[in-house]
């Protein structure tokens, strides 16, 4: 009896540990400057070269609405804080790319296309960013968030110019 009683318990316990850890997603990666569409796609990607070149396709589609929204001017009162979040989720793709530098180093993977994206689309941004601190548009409301993207993008370029230095040889074929 005292035998059926502990499998009994061992049994229910693993049922609950089990419910449990199935509460928990297994892989964080949804930010909050993604879209659920663009989460999955990063989740989909599996290794670090094909997240790198979404989060700098991510990184340049925020500047693409960026430059838009502040083209057109539409007296919202939330415009600050739509142009501070699409900074913010800029900085936080290019934050995102350029840490999963250390983690391909780590795991010996092949980035050349993630490189190759990131440092594009960053020296693409950086210029815009930068006139942008100059004469940007209402650039009060918005000052702190662009010196940090601004920071980020030049971080993330020196990264990706270190990394591209420190890889081996080109990948040899077999014939």
């Amino acid at each position: 009896m005292r035998t059926r009683l502990t499998f009994f318990a061992a049994g229910a316990l693993g049922a609950i540990l089990s419910l449990s850890v199935a509460s928990f997603p297994q892989q964080n990666i949804k930010k909050d400057y993604l879209s659920d569409a663009e989460a999955d796609k990063i989740r989909d990607a599996g290794n670090s070269n094909g997240r790198m070149v979404l989060f700098a396709s991510f990184a340049d589609d925020r500047i693409n609405k960026l430059k838009y929204v502040l083209a057109h001017p539409n007296g919202d009162r939330r415009r600050a804080d739509q142009i501070n979040a699409l900074i913010n989720g800029y900085s936080g793709c290019i934050d995102d790319a350029a840490d999963l530098i250390e983690v391909a180093k780590e795991r010996q993977q092949d980035i050349r296309a993630g490189l190759k994206a990131l440092t594009s689309k960053a020296k693409e941004a950086l210029p815009y960013l930068l006139d942008l601190q100059k004469n940007g548009p209402e650039l009060e409301t918005y000052k702190s968030t662009l010196d940090d993207a601004i920071e980020a993008t030049q971080d993330a370029l020196t990264d990706a110019q270190k990394a591209e230095k420190s890889i081996s040889a080109p990948i040899r074929r077999k014939q």
